[in-house]
């Protein structure tokens, strides 16, 4: 005999692939049968028509049955949710609460990722930082704050539009980081010409109406500068800390410092420095300082944080952020991978605190 409320039990622990919450708790799971062979036939309700993890969210739920004694065949089929159905998720998601708030759990660790000018590989490091904290076990979103020169998706991998439950954004998923950005919402042949009142409200619906839970971390991905954005999200995470990036050229890193200042006026605490395109290793072994050396060090002594990591110039890491297989993926034994899997180390060691205010609220 199957116990069916051990098999009611193991299926509603399934996680929701997006919303990664248990089905029993978002009340996906609406019929439940077993006949007398012991085959076993569930419904699941999905969140909305063409969900796109359909298939993974079915294995899920035909190995969790499976798990129990004396099942059978597994047959799963599905429906979808009425509109009553997704408002009262949404409704659970956000507490019960209708003000438009942060969707970032308290206990979520936010970092900036952040330098004065372009072309230092800010999105490379701070995509490669995600996989490799997610490869520790961490949770890990990305917002890609920088609105005009997108670029995380892409370097992700990640080929689909974000799924709107009600009207909360469930950011999609690679690597196990999940990530919001413009890439999903503009055309390849537009251009995305913006001025201060509309950067701002980008921002507050990737960080109000994208869900992101109770994730460990959440990486910033900034434009260069301290511009508008930059301001924006001091406002909306006073209490993130800040990554900088420079390369080991003196005149890239004189203008890195001025994203570290721009961080000092708004209160935001220095994390550390990360160095880019530090070497380039020839075939006979030999490093190669293509952009001299020191730059790296020297700000983070002018700043008085740690240097948190040297990363190398690797083709592998040119190539993935084009074909979205970051390097700690693609080269898992390079050097790149190395400094990055040390980085998240040391970054998770630093113990970054908790982010804005849990009282702050969007006006």
């Amino acid at each position: 005999m199957i116990d069916q409320a051990a098999l009611r039990a193991a299926i509603g622990q399934v996680e929701d692939p997006e919303i990664h919450r248990s089905i029993a708790e978002l009340d996906m799971l609406k019929q439940l049968e077993v006949a007398g062979d012991g085959s076993v036939r569930v419904l699941i309700a999905l969140t909305v028509p063409g969900y796109p993890l359909k298939d993974r969210l079915e294995a899920d739920v035909t190995r969790a049955a499976q798990s129990i004694e004396g099942v059978g065949s597994v047959t799963v089929d599905s429906t979808v949710m009425t509109d009553e159905q997704r408002a009262r998720i949404t409704n659970t998601l956000k507490g019960g609460s209708d003000a438009r708030e942060v969707t970032i759990s308290n206990r979520t660790r936010v970092l900036t990722i952040a330098s004065g000018k372009g072309g230092v590989g800010k999105s490379s490091v701070t995509t490669n930082l995600g996989v490799a904290l997610a490869a520790t076990g961490k949770t890990v979103g990305i917002i890609d704050a920088d609105v005009w020169g997108f670029s995380i998706p892409k370097m992700l991998g990640i080929d689909r539009t974000p799924t709107v439950v009600d009207q909360l954004i469930m950011p999609p998923e690679a690597h196990g980081v999940r990530a919001i950005s413009m890439d999903y919402f503009v055309r390849p042949d537009q251009a995305v010409i913006w001025r201060g009142p509309m950067l701002h409200k980008a921002l507050e619906q990737f960080l109000v109406d994208a869900y992101w839970g109770d994730i460990d971390y959440l990486l910033i991905d900034m434009p260069p500068g301290t511009g508008d954005i930059a301001i924006s999200m001091s406002q909306f995470l006073p209490r993130a800390r800040a990554l900088i990036v420079t390369t080991p050229q003196p005149t890239a890193q004189r203008v890195a410092k001025r994203a570290a200042l721009m961080a000092g006026k708004v209160n935001q605490e220095i994390l550390g420095v990360v160095e880019n395109m530090s070497w380039f290793t020839g075939d006979d072994g030999t490093r190669y300082q293509l952009f001299g050396e020191g730059g790296g060090q020297q700000l983070a002594d002018e700043l008085e944080v740690p240097l948190l990591g040297q990363v190398p110039l690797l083709p592998a890491m040119r190539e993935g952020a084009d074909d979205g297989v970051p390097v700690a993926i693609a080269a898992p034994d390079s050097d790149a991978a190395v400094a990055f899997a040390e980085m998240a180390r040391r970054v998770d060691d630093l113990k970054p605190r908790l982010r804005s205010h849990p009282e702050l609220i969007i006006s």
